[in-house]
């Protein structure tokens, strides 16, 4: 493979060959999701919890064996397969430092890395290292591994040490390898949200987000001067503008472009949150987003890290959502832009591969399924229909704001942030023993047997989603 680099604003080879960086993220598995993998709440909680139920050692195994199936070679190979030219790893801190032993590196979260990245190596397809999960959380939401809506990594300079030792670490291991196209230093960084304050109104903190790009980009081209280093947006990669200019060579900056016509419920073309959706809504959107005219005014290639459309929605809506992700990618396509869909595999939301609603994983864990979905633990998929319970805490969020009403309560984000904590977070955090409980008793051969659900022989692909995103790829 030949290493990439950043010249007159686009990624090149060493022949200054532009190379199109277009793939999918593998959510779920080194960084693990409650509604990718299954499970209520936070992962570390989960963690927790299977270890309490099942015995630390037979929880490991579990949580071994699930992402040893997660991603195979046999995965870096169908994604290959259907044009791909990079896969995104989004990692959890926790695979290789442990908070009781900061700086000091297990080698068995290398390991696990190393051995994807040689499979990339061997099928010709980039691999872009993304730090999903921060010391001390960097943003307010479960898939940081946050189950507090604190984001103390802002405010503790041992977490962003910590940070800063473990790029130095990846540096240290992965300068010079050409299949590494590049390290995403940090995943949807939100500064300003130090003790979850609960508003919309939100300021970005420029100061401590440029110091910090600035040290761990100093730190990593100390050791390693040229792998590319790619840097994310403030408040979940949507704002830009306060960023200073490109301050090295070999930056490429990152946006987050999920859209309302990807989620619904609704047609498409269609109205969505006040607005008319179509191919021209997606075009000004994307020439409006401040990843775009950032990187346009800086002259700096722009990815796309994620983006996508759900499809477990109503199931007569699947080709609206298709549609405008088709429209979507177009755009992309237009003003070349690299990008790397969410997800790769899921239980059944928004991946290219899910598991069969009929596999013995999924009939496992069907009763913290439906718990799950009848306590509206994932409050986020607001395309659903509200669930009684979920309608309570709209009734108590009434309450709170009549209360209140001297005070201007913002009810959007009173009703956001008490559905998170009462449902994500507190429900959420409940039913994870009920998870569990669904694996006690079993013998290590029954969870190995049960985790091949998530093995790509037996996973089913979302055929229409495959069938658009190659029709890209291969452009």
């Amino acid at each position: 493979m030949e290493r990439l680099q950043v010249k007159n604003g686009k990624i090149v080879n060493i022949d200054g060959k532009p190379v199109w960086l277009r793939g999918t993220c593998v959510g779920g598995w080194m960084n693990m999701e409650n509604f990718i993998n299954g499970y209520p709440g936070d992962e570390s909680g989960t963690r927790w919890t299977m270890a309490q139920t099942l015995g630390p050692a037979k929880a490991e195994f579990f949580f071994d064996r699930l992402l040893d199936y997660f991603l195979a070679e046999e995965d870096i190979r169908f994604i290959k397969e259907c044009g791909a030219t990079v896969v995104r790893l989004p990692v959890n801190y926790r695979h290789f430092e442990h908070d009781a032993a900061p700086f000091q590196y297990l080698e068995k979260g290398f390991a696990r890395l190393d051995r994807v990245i040689r499979w990339c190596t061997k099928h010709d397809l980039y691999v872009i290292i993304d730090l999903h999960a921060v010391q001390g959380w960097q943003n307010p939401d479960w898939h940081c591994d946050n189950p507090s809506r604190q984001t103390l990594f802002w405010t503790q300079k041992q977490f962003q040490d910590r940070f800063v030792a473990l790029w130095e670490e990846f540096a240290r291991r992965y300068a010079g390898n050409p299949a590494v196209a590049g390290y995403n230093v940090m995943n949807e960084p939100v500064t300003n949200t130090p003790f979850g304050r609960f508003s919309n109104s939100y300021t970005p903190d420029w100061d401590i987000i440029n110091q910090v790009y600035r040290r761990v980009v100093t730190a990593i081209r100390a050791i390693d001067p040229t792998t590319i280093i790619f840097l994310e947006g403030d408040y979940f990669s949507s704002l830009f503008s306060g960023l200073e200019p490109p301050f090295t060579e070999n930056l490429v900056y990152s946006s987050h472009n999920y859209s309302a016509s990807g989620f619904g419920p609704g047609s498409y073309p269609g109205t969505y949150e006040g607005a008319y959706w179509d191919r021209i809504k997606q075009k000004e959107i994307f020439l409006n987003h401040e990843g775009t005219r950032y990187t346009q005014a800086n002259h700096v290639p722009l990815w796309v890290g994620e983006f996508g459309s759900v499809y477990n929605g109503p199931a007569q809506e699947k080709e609206d959502r298709l549609r405008a992700l088709d429209d979507q990618l177009g755009v992309f396509g237009q003003y070349q832009a690299h990008w790397t869909t969410w997800t790769y595999k899921d239980v059944g939301v928004m991946g290219w591969m899910t598991l069969s609603s009929e596999s013995e994983y999924m009939r496992t864990i069907r009763p913290a399924l439906q718990a799950k979905y009848d306590l509206y633990s994932d409050f986020w998929m607001k395309w659903l229909p509200l669930t009684p319970v979920a309608q309570d805490v709209e009734k108590l969020a009434d309450k709170i704001e009549s209360t209140m009403a001297r005070f201007q309560v913002d009810s959007s984000a009173n009703r956001t942030y008490l559905m998170q904590h009462t449902l994500s977070g507190y429900v959420g955090n409940l039913l994870q023993p009920y998870f569990a409980k669904c694996f006690q008793g079993m013998t290590e051969n029954d969870i190995d047997r049960v985790l091949q659900s998530f093995e790509l022989k037996n996973c089913l692909p979302n055929k229409e989603l495959v069938s658009v995103l190659k029709k890209h790829l291969n452009k």
